[in-house]
This record gives C-alpha cells, sequence and structure tokens, in this order.
C-alpha cells in the first residue's frame, strides 16, 4: 500500500470486503507551478474575489417554463454528481488553512465508487441505520407523485439530524430524497433476491446495487456532462480501456487529485438552478435567499436540509428526471389553468452561477459566503496551476483570452437579460493567459457543445456545453482510474456485465425501480 495515498481504515467508511483506507489528495501535474493573481497573496486573493463576483449571475427567480439557460441534462443529474462527490471525497477541514500541501490532506472516504456514503460502517457496527439487513426510513412525507415517500431515519436532537452513511446527503431536500432512493433500491434489491440470505452474504447484495450504480456513472452520467470526443478517446472497440489514461497515475491505489476535486468537478455548480419546483405546491429557491437580496415577491426560505423534512414537500420525480414524458412548455396549476407539469433541467456548463451561490446561509458556508469566490481562494490555496498550464501539459489546443468568456453560454438572452456575457479574460489583467484552472474549465465546456434530444413530447433538441479536452480529460480519467483501481468494481469484476434492461439502462430506471415501479 502507497504511503503516500493510503493508510488502514479509520473514520467512515464502506463495508468492502477488500482491505480498505482513507485516501489520500495528491496531483496530477506536480510539476506544473501554482498560479499567482497579484505581486501578493492578498492581492491575488482580493483579484480572485472580483472574479467570483463577475462569475455570479444577476438575481433569477425559480421560474416554471422554459428558461435560456437550460441544457440538455435533466436537473436530477446534478444532485446524482453531487451524491457521487459525497462518495468519493471528504476532507472535513473546514477552512483554507494548512491546504498548501495537498499530500498533506487525508481523504476520509475511500477513492472508490463503493457507496460508503449509503452503506456507512455496515449493519453490525451501525445498526441504527437498518432493520436487520434493510435499511430504516423515516416519516412519511407527502405532495409528490410517490405515495409511499418517506423521509430518511432521524435522531431525536433538534434539529432532527439523518441517520445516513454521510450527513452531507441531507444537506439540501433534493439530495436528501436522493439518498432515499439509494436506500429504497438496495431494499428493493433484498425484496426481489430471496435467494441471497443477506445476513451470510450482504456483499453480494451490495455488488448488485453498486454495479447498477457504475454502470449508470459510465454510461449514462459521464456521457452528460462530457463530450463525446473525449470520451472516445478513452475507448478501445468501445470499451473504456485503462491504458488510454495519460495522466492520472498512482503507485499502488488510486488518490485524489486536487485538479479533479477543487476545479474540474466543482462544474455542478454552474448547474444549478435558481430553485426548483418538487411537486405541485411547492417551488422554492435551492438556498435561501437574504433579506437584502430579494425582490418585494421573493420567496427567502430555501430547500436548505439539515432538518426534518417539510411533510409535504415529497418530490414528483417527473419534475427531475424523465421517468415519464412531458410537455416541455410551463408548468401550470389550477386556477391559472388545467394542471400541466414540466421536467427541469440543469443549467448550462458555463462560467456563471445563480445568486443564491453567491451568499451562502452561515449554516452552509461563512468569510466569504460567496461559493464562487470560496472556489477560485481554494485553488489559490492549494497552489493549483492556471488552465493554460495544464492544457500545455496535457498537449491540448489553449483557449485564446478572448475565447474565455465570463457570463452565460446562452443561445441568446432572454427578453430583458442584459447580463449574458459580460467579460473576457483578455478584459481582466489579473487573469490575462493565466486563468484558474476552475474557471478555464467551465470557459472550455461553453466552447465544446454538442446537440441534446430532451425527452419531452416535442421534437426539441438543446445545444448543451459539456466538459472540453482538459476538465472532460480529467473528471473522465479520474472516474475511470478510480474504477480501474478498485478491485471490487464492475470494471474490474465485470467489465462486459448489463443490466437486465440492457445497455440503455439509465438513472431514470435506477428511480424507477426504487419507486417500486
Amino acid at each position: 500500500m502507497s504511503a503516500r495515498h493510503g493508510k488502514p481504515l479509520r473514520g467512515l467508511m464502506s463495508t468492502k470486503t477488500s482491505p480498505l483506507f482513507q485516501g489520500r489528495f495528491g496531483r496530477m501535474f506536480r510539476s506544473l507551478p501554482a498560479a499567482k493573481y497579484g505581486k501578493s497573496d492578498a492581492e491575488s486573493q482580493a483579484n480572485l474575489k472580483k472574479l467570483g463576483d463577475l462569475m455570479t449571475s444577476d438575481f433569477d427567480e425559480p421560474k416554471d417554463g422554459p428558461d435560456a439557460e437550460e441544457s440538455g441534462i435533466p436537473a436530477l443529474y446534478t444532485y446524482f454528481g453531487q451524491f457521487i462527490d459525497h462518495d468519493i471525497t471528504f476532507d472535513p477541514m473546514s477552512t483554507l488553512i494548512k491546504h498548501t500541501d495537498p499530500d498533506a490532506l487525508t481523504d476520509f472516504r475511500t477513492p472508490a465508487f463503493d457507496l460508503d456514503n449509503v452503506y456507512g460502517r455496515g449493519p453490525d457496527d451501525q445498526p441504527y441505520m437498518y432493520d436487520g439487513h434493510t435499511f430504516l426510513l423515516g416519516d412519511k412525507i407527502g405532495g409528490g407523485s410517490d405515495p409511499t415517500a418517506q423521509d430518511l431515519v432521524r435522531n431525536n436532537a433538534d434539529p432532527r439530524r439523518a441517520l445516513i452513511g454521510d450527513p452531507r446527503n441531507d444537506e439540501n431536500s433534493i439530495v436528501s430524497q436522493l439518498q432515499g432512493l439509494f436506500l429504497r433500491f438496495h431494499n428493493r434489491t433484498v425484496k426481489d433476491h430471496p435467494e441471497i440470505d443477506p445476513a451470510a452474504d450482504f456483499d453480494k447484495l451490495q455488488k448488485i446495487v453498486r454495479f447498477h450504480y457504475h454502470f449508470v456513472i459510465l454510461n449514462d452520467f459521464l456521457p452528460r456532462i462530457v463530450h463525446s470526443s473525449v470520451l472516445a478517446d478513452l475507448k478501445t472497440n468501445g470499451h473504456y480501456d485503462r491504458h488510454k489514461l495519460k495522466f492520472f497515475h498512482w503507485r499502488d491505489e488510486p488518490f485524489m487529485p486536487v485538479e479533479f476535486s477543487v476545479a474540474a468537478y466543482r462544474l455542478g455548480h454552474s448547474m444549478i438552478r435558481p430553485g426548483y419546483r418538487l411537486n405541485d405546491a411547492v417551488l422554492k429557491p435551492i438556498f435561501p435567499i437574504s433579506k437584502t437580496m430579494f425582490p418585494p415577491n421573493g420567496i427567502p426560505e430555501g430547500l436548505t436540509g439539515f432538518r426534518a423534512m417539510n411533510p409535504a414537500w415529497a418530490m414528483d420525480w417527473g419534475r427531475l428526471i424523465d421517468v415519464d414524458i412531458r410537455a416541455y412548455g410551463v408548468d401550470k396549476q389550477p386556477p391559472d389553468g388545467p394542471t400541466k407539469r414540466r421536467l427541469q433541467f440543469a443549467y448550462r456548463l458555463d462560467t456563471s452561477l445563480v445568486t443564491p451561490l453567491s451568499d451562502l446561509p452561515p449554516s452552509v458556508a461563512t468569510n466569504p459566503p460567496s461559493l464562487p469566490q470560496r472556489n477560485l481562494l481554494r485553488s489559490f490555496e492549494l497552489g493549483l496551476p492556471s488552465g493554460q498550464d495544464v492544457a500545455r501539459a496535457m498537449h491540448v489546443p489553449l483557449l485564446k483570452d478572448e475565447e474565455i468568456m465570463i457570463g452565460k453560454a446562452v443561445d441568446a438572452p432572454e427578453d430583458g437579460d442584459v447580463r449574458g456575457t459580460i467579460a473576457s479574460i483578455a478584459d481582466l489583467s489579473p487573469f490575462k493567459g493565466n486563468c484558474p484552472l476552475w474557471t478555464y474549465i467551465l470557459a472550455e465546456a461553453a466552447k465544446n457543445q454538442e446537440p441534446v434530444k430532451i425527452p419531452v413530447q416535442e421534437d426539441k433538441t438543446i445545444t448543451t456545453p459539456r466538459l472540453g479536452p482538459v476538465g472532460g480529460r480529467i473528471v473522465a480519467e479520474v472516474f475511470l482510474g478510480m474504477m480501474f483501481g478498485d478491485n471490487d468494481s464492475l470494471l474490474n469484476l465485470e467489465p462486459h456485465w448489463t443490466p437486465s434492461f440492457g445497455q440503455s439502462y439509465k438513472l431514470k430506471d435506477f428511480v424507477a425501480y426504487a419507486l417500486g415501479s
């Protein structure tokens, strides 16, 4: 086992049968210099905060109709991506102090898609999460399309905290209910496989759940967010090939590259909508909107978690994922007209984040409360190289400064939208030829769009930005590297395995099975 990237089990981990270890953070591009954005650290940090402000859009209320910044990716994939992040990485340090050396950071998750955020340490070690070998579920919740919807099981504290493998999967109402679907998927797997004795062969049940999860990651999630040309370069005869990995290398066990965790995989922040409609009665911003920011008709309450689920907030899953096929138009509720429910789509990958992310509540983040500023400052404190330096190291064409646009990657601005694209890096002297990696990757995605036929009743295609040669390659290589580096993964144990639905199996099918349909 690598002395640098692994050590014996400690903390929140899974119950895999192979030897376990806490992962380590490290670098993919060790020889590249840390990017600087001023003559001093203080000047660099001030410039990065200004860039973070520019990467924040004007206030935009949650919407019930088509939106110019919608991509062709159903909205649930944003939170599936967040769920994956919580499965593979956890750095409990809450400040930027001592983060200048990634090798000194511990990843309190295994760098593997092992669902330790679901299974925790297993029913023997954490029996309060289980009823025998199935998961306990909490209070019933209503309002959505799922009559059997239940909250996560919780303790009696005030507020009541979820008893789950990773507390972060209760940080908002959407990922909390997605966590519940994974618990229900496992429980249904137990029920549908009576030939497996859960007490004697719990690992066999886990394997079934994990293989479905792995299949969705490889064949559905990655193609949604990474440009098809990038994924094609990682395949031989249509199958992912470990020998095609050029940049993610390790000795004994995979580690967690900071270029991935602090830059490339923060793509999901730009996919977040201002708010979401959970069901006919509930349309809320993703985070509370401060009283200094929201307009007179705004709604300050958000979909934040770490509390018992509102009993009326059960999900109509068809609003977030195409478990059924709906019309594309405006969501309407009586008395405005006949009920019409639409599928919401994730926002486009670009260098514009919605307003609620710039003013996070104190329970989520402070000093600064702006998520784009926090991302940029964290990259600086960890000494990440510039996007241009990484592109050179990867031998891919560099984006020109004029191509690194700050703002929304919409086809055409909506009426009254004066924000749109507000600047290019060429206009911002600290960042000329020296763009922060996270910003570069998002700008690169905006330049790498593909047409996506969306799952609605109408014949509708949306141009959709996807991660390009730098960002897409980093994300795909780390995902594949962790799969190939895990002896228990689908790619190692049964690389040609497919679900009973066949090669077309997607996240919507995972959700439908968990719902019992």
